[in-house]
């Protein structure tokens, strides 16, 4: 639906836009490499099967500057209570670890997780509400600790 038009400009309003979304994305990466000289952008995934190859749990994110970043977590419902959760969350880690990250960031629902992320370590350092049913949205923080191979 087009709710604007302006010197030959439209603005266009609409459902989920895959190409809009790559095109940000690649437009945000290069604005923001150029702007600190951090070019080490790179996805970061976690998967969990079973033996038939069914999925159990998965993790996706992204490490870049030293950073790392957890956008989804989730575990299927008949595998809950596992540990699979701190098994996704500790790979992870210790993959942006092997990356040169410094840190994690991630943020949770109050219906999801916060919990779990507090119990990992992580330290919040911000929430906001407004969210249906009158949730809030956590955001949090980890320092990564190197560990050195002694001999």
């Amino acid at each position: 639906m087009t709710t604007g038009r302006s010197a030959g400009v439209n603005l266009r309003v609409g459902a989920e836009d895959a190409e809009l979304s790559a095109r940000l994305s690649e437009e945000l990466t290069a604005f923001n490499n150029h702007a600190t000289g951090a070019h080490d952008d790179r996805g970061l995934s976690v998967r969990v099967t079973d033996e038939a190859g069914d999925l159990v749990a998965g993790l996706v994110g992204w490490t870049w500057g030293g950073c790392a970043g957890i956008s989804e977590v989730w575990v299927r419902a008949d595998r809950r209570h596992e540990g699979w959760g701190a098994r996704l969350v500790r790979a992870a880690e210790d993959e942006a670890l092997a990356r040169g990250c410094i840190s994690v960031i991630v943020s949770s629902m109050s219906f999801q997780a916060p919990g779990f992320y507090r119990r990992q370590g992580y330290l919040e350092t911000g929430s906001g509400g407004g969210l249906p049913g009158g949730h809030t949205r956590h955001h949090f923080f980890k320092e990564l600790e190197r560990t050195e191979n002694v001999g």
